[in-house]
């Protein structure tokens, strides 16, 4: 075995092909942390699974875990191209539990969010996850957003959001005695998460079921069986071949792609659509310091700006106890590229050619220089900040960490808004659920995501 290649197999160890002949079971009984990975095994040249989901995010942690539990008698394997899990979307956002409000009524999204939520919160009551239900304001610094207020919590109304009010300005500073705005809308069910603890939990559920993940698995070809292994008769049965960079491959019968930032690109390996095409976005964040961080107690954003999917600056308390300011929304020129100068130019000419981005940047150039202009210069996010915390000055905040969203957009330059499941066609494409797009809020709707994957994985491979 390549020793850099990292298995972990559950209570049950399933996988076929005599792979964990001798193998470790997971490190250690249930603590109510997750465990460690395990070193150990044979090539993974010699594995086989019923379901094999690609990507080790939270999405995809959460539908392992999903399907293990619906179907315990099958072998389900995660691959995953890091030697962690859950190191990239999931590991890099603010941390927020969202209620609901921002989503369009009836949408996938909105249903999703509302029900994940409350999900959310059962999951880390019963696992001992700490969270905090710390609430949000969404403030109304200036005349003309107080119309888009309104509507907004209609919508959350709508959505079935929980304790919405409007508030005034008195209110307002009984919440947040630092903030200043004309009107808010009180969200109070909305909290914050350690969503990276939150996936090695789910990742710990899907060990403890039996299930089996492989990290530093990256997939770079999934192809139907020439033929069975010699001597196998698994190899009638297990006609999906999955193959990585080092030449090592998994056979499967199913295939759940949950690829976030690469989720075209493994669509395209399969033989299916690669549209939409996913462009990455960038999101700066500002770290308020230890000594101000007494300014904001719970979350503080704006108006959102409804054109856009992003949901502009706010403030947000972390678990920690740390104050982040942000995020911006810029283009990034690498996938996986968190600092301003990470450049790939394979992902900048797969932007450029293949995806809508251009006519995108043309209809919304002036938000697209604003944002830029405050990617650059500290001045400019701290005067915006100022319309809500006037107290706050240049000297009160550091920079501090990024994230890198994975925003899927058609040809046409049109955002994709909505969760997007797709398979193809032919034999391969019969084989294979692609969960081509799962935006913010993802996190906060994992397991009711979950539960729709799964769903959608045993309608159409008839389990």
């Amino acid at each position: 075995m390549v020793p850099a290649l990292r298995y972990l197999v559950g209570a049950r160890g399933r996988a076929r092909g005599g792979l964990f002949g001798g193998f470790p079971r997971a490190c250690g009984p249930a603590s109510g942390r997750p465990r460690p990975l395990c070193g150990g095994g044979r090539s993974a040249s010699t594995s086989s699974f019923d379901i094999v989901i690609v990507g080790g995010g939270i999405v995809g942690l959460a539908a392992a875990r999903a399907l293990i539990l619906r179907h315990p008698s099958l072998s389900i394997g995660v691959l995953e191209k890091e030697k962690d899990l859950a190191v990239h979307q999931t590991g890099h956002n603010s941390g927020v539990i969202h209620s609901g409000i921002y989503y369009k009524p009836e949408s996938l999204k909105a249903k999703l969010c509302v029900q994940g939520a409350a999900l959310l919160y059962e999951y880390c009551q019963q696992k001992g996850i700490s969270y905090k239900q710390c609430g949000k304001l969404i403030v109304a610094v200036e005349q003309e957003e107080i119309p888009r207020l309104k509507a907004l919590y209609e919508r959350g109304l709508q959505n079935g959001v929980q304790g919405l009010r409007l508030i005034q300005p008195e209110d307002i500073k009984k919440k947040e005695p630092y903030c200043r705005g004309l009107m808010a809308i009180d969200c109070p069910h909305t909290g914050i998460v350690d969503y990276r603890q939150v996936a090695l939990s789910f990742a710990q559920d899907f060990q403890e079921a039996g299930g089996s993940v492989l990290t530093n698995f990256e997939v770079n070809d999934i192809e139907m069986a020439k033929e069975g292994p010699s001597g196998s008769i698994d190899g009638m049965k297990y006609l999906i071949v999955i193959k990585n960079t080092k030449g090592e491959e998994i056979r499967c019968q199913y295939v759940v792609t949950c690829a976030g930032l690469y989720s075209d690109r493994i669509s395209e390996l399969s033989g299916c659509t690669s549209d939409p095409r996913i462009v990455p976005f960038r999101g700066d964040y500002l770290l308020l310091k230890p000594e101000k961080c007494y300014l904001v107690k719970g979350n503080i954003y704006p108006v959102p700006d409804s054109r856009f999917p992003f949901l502009g600056v706010h403030f947000t308390p972390r678990m920690d106890g740390s104050i982040w300011l942000g995020p911006n929304a810029v283009l990034a020129f690498k996938r996986e590229g968190y600092r301003p100068f990470d450049f790939s130019a394979t992902d900048v000419m797969d932007i450029i050619v293949n995806s809508g981005l251009i006519k995108l940047a043309y209809q919304n150039f002036s938000y697209g220089v604003t944002e830029m202009y405050k990617a650059c210069f500290l001045g400019a996010t701290v005067k915006y900040l100022q319309k809500f915390i006037p107290e706050i000055t240049i000297s009160d905040i550091l920079r501090g960490p990024a994230g890198v969203r994975a925003q899927a957009l058609d040809r046409d330059g049109n955002l994709v808004e909505d969760f997007v499941f797709d398979g193809g066609v032919g034999d391969i494409g019969n084989r294979i659920l692609h969960v081509r797009n799962a935006p913010s809020p993802a996190a906060t709707s994992s397991i009711a995501i979950s539960g729709i994957i799964a769903d959608e994985v045993q309608q159409r491979f008839e389990l």
